[in-house]
């Protein structure tokens, strides 16, 4: 396995959002609110268009057969374009299988836009067998290869989908808690970017225990290997010093 379970936390963009609706001399909140407001007057959502969301948070999750590594890329006072660094570097070092819940419909389009803002390359993740043919078909930009697996949309069969938070319940792990991405807006505003982060690796650590799930029924790895792995990660987060890992451990149902 060389598996990077990712998910990435994001608020408007104002900087952005500023340009484009020739907003002066605002606030950030204001300016949010701003949007939000066109957004709903458009489209009936204030939820944004991908290329007006910033990321704040990219938490990653990552597995070989040697070790097991969860994180949030850089630290509460890291700027955008170093958290988009940090993420391409690791594909660029380990070029791992990505793997995301509804990765390819948010995550990987925000990146691709965050990137192209900042003028930020990656050697393997825009490969298309220019520099490899192994990627000539199989690539991080195929939507339906695995070098990117998007296990919201193989599980539904690209159809209207569950929600991890449902389906991560169903298999066992506690979903979402405490906070959803409806609160990360209001957590920045504030700069309590830790939540933020503990909240990211909550949702990489649900992905994760459905991947696992899904390299099962895939045949992927065994019913033993499987056992395994599950041990590994409960040992792995309670170990550790995090209180937010070690409650996402024990709100898991032992048994998964």
């Amino acid at each position: 396995m060389n598996a990077l379970i990712f998910d990435i936390e994001t608020v408007p963009d104002t900087s952005g959002g500023a340009k484009l609706l020739d907003l002066k001399d605002l606030s950030e909140k204001d300016i949010i609110k701003a949007m939000e407001h066109t957004q709903f007057q458009k489209n009936g959502t204030m939820f944004q268009p991908l290329h007006l969301h910033k990321i704040v948070a990219i938490s990653v999750l990552y597995k070989n057969n040697e070790k097991l590594s969860l994180l949030s890329l850089g630290d509460e006072e890291s700027k955008e374009s170093d958290l988009l660094k940090l993420f391409f570097s690791a594909i660029d070092k380990y070029q791992p299988q990505l793997v995301s819940w509804n990765g390819k419909g948010f995550d990987s389009p925000v990146i691709h836009y965050r990137a192209l803002i900042h003028g930020i390359s990656s050697i393997k993740y825009w490969d298309k067998g220019d520099d490899d043919r192994e990627f000539k078909w199989n690539n991080y930009l195929n939507r339906y290869h695995d070098r990117h697996l998007d296990l919201m949309d193989v599980i539904s069969g690209f159809k209207k989908p569950a929600s991890l938070t449902d389906i991560a319940q169903l298999i066992g792990a506690p979903g979402k808690y405490g906070i959803d991405g409806s609160k990360v807006t209001d957590y920045y505003l504030a700069n309590e970017i830790k939540k933020i982060r503990d909240y990211c690796e909550t949702d990489v650590l649900n992905t994760y225990f459905v991947f696992l799930r899904y390299q099962l029924i895939s045949n992927s790895i065994t019913s033993d290997e499987y056992e395994k792995l599950l041990e590994e990660i409960f040992s792995f987060l309670d170990k550790s010093d995090k209180e937010h890992w070690k409650e996402f451990s024990s709100l898991c149902e032992k048994n998964l």
